[in-house]
């Protein structure tokens, strides 16, 4: 049996290292680029590191040779986040980042990795679609991504605000995406680029933008129909008002004229009557 007092020693033992091996619980760090991850070259980036409220150091580490080198710090008591610039954007810039906080507990994990693209280094594809710009959803959508001067081993998609989407395996001249079913979040602009596998963050120039649509047209071609009738009929009512009102106006201006033609005739009788009555007698009759 276990002494009362060795039993207490090893709670409060017990306890401790369970507050120990909270008190060392790290958030993990979070990474991300302002204005996107996909730079134009010579263009400026800023990446984010973001910690805890005690960390005092941040370190930002880039992936070479299959090993992360540190490549920038900044120190700084009870800094939330941390803020690495890099400018100018070139090849050298590009690749795939992590971020590491540490604070009185000590290091933090790495951060999720962040691959920082660079852009402009080949000729720019071509963005097209075989059918309409204009899709409801759920539906699926289909894109091809081609290039007539040179192949490329892959090709990306890209739309505006940074949505991560479907990346094209396979190379060469075209690459096809098939973007759904979709929603409304689809809506927006696409763009294309081709690069190659020696230089996965090396990419061409962007290809032209490609707008695409999702909407309820169903919805849309029922409401517009119900406008067209309402239209017609609006119409067809403003129409047989101003038949009633000309027939109205010409049976007035009949009634008006015949009341004339009924009092001028009046007038002649009663005017002959009185000439006939005031023509003197013969004189024989005198």
């Amino acid at each position: 049996m276990i002494p009362k007092g060795t039993k207490l020693l090893c709670l409060v033992l017990c306890l401790g290292q369970r507050i120990q091996a909270q008190d060392r619980n790290f958030s993990i760090p979070t990474i991300s680029a302002v204005p996107g991850s996909v730079v134009p070259w010579n263009e400026t980036v800023k990446i984010l590191c973001k910690g805890a409220p005690e960390s005092y150091l941040y370190h930002l580490k880039i992936l070479r040779n299959s090993k992360y080198q540190q490549v920038n710090e900044i120190l700084g008591y009870q800094k939330e986040a941390a803020v690495f610039t890099i400018h100018p954007m070139d090849a050298n810039s590009a690749g795939n980042y992590r971020c590491q906080y540490r604070s009185y507990k000590g290091w933090s994990e790495h951060s999720d990795a962040l691959d920082l693209v660079v852009t402009g280094f080949y000729d720019k594809p071509f963005l097209s679609a075989d059918q309409d710009h204009r899709v409801a959803p759920g539906e699926n959508f289909s894109l091809r991504c081609s290039s007539a001067s040179i192949p490329f081993d892959r090709f990306s998609l890209t739309k505006d605000g940074g949505v991560d989407l479907p990346q094209q395996q396979n190379g060469g001249h075209q690459g096809s995406f098939t973007l759904g079913p979709v929603n409304y979040n689809f809506s927006g602009n696409y763009r294309c680029y081709g690069w190659y596998n020696a230089s996965p963050h090396v990419w061409s120039s962007p290809s032209n933008t490609l707008e695409l649509v999702v909407t309820d047209t169903m919805n849309q071609d029922y409401t517009m129909e119900n406008l067209i009738r309402m239209i017609v009929a609006g119409l067809v009512l403003v129409a047989l008002l101003a038949i009633l009102a000309e027939d109205w106006h010409s049976r007035r201006v009949l009634h008006k004229e015949g009341r004339q033609d009924l009092a001028e005739t009046s007038c002649s009788k009663q005017k002959c009557q009185t000439e006939w009555t005031l023509q003197p007698a013969p004189n024989g009759h005198l």
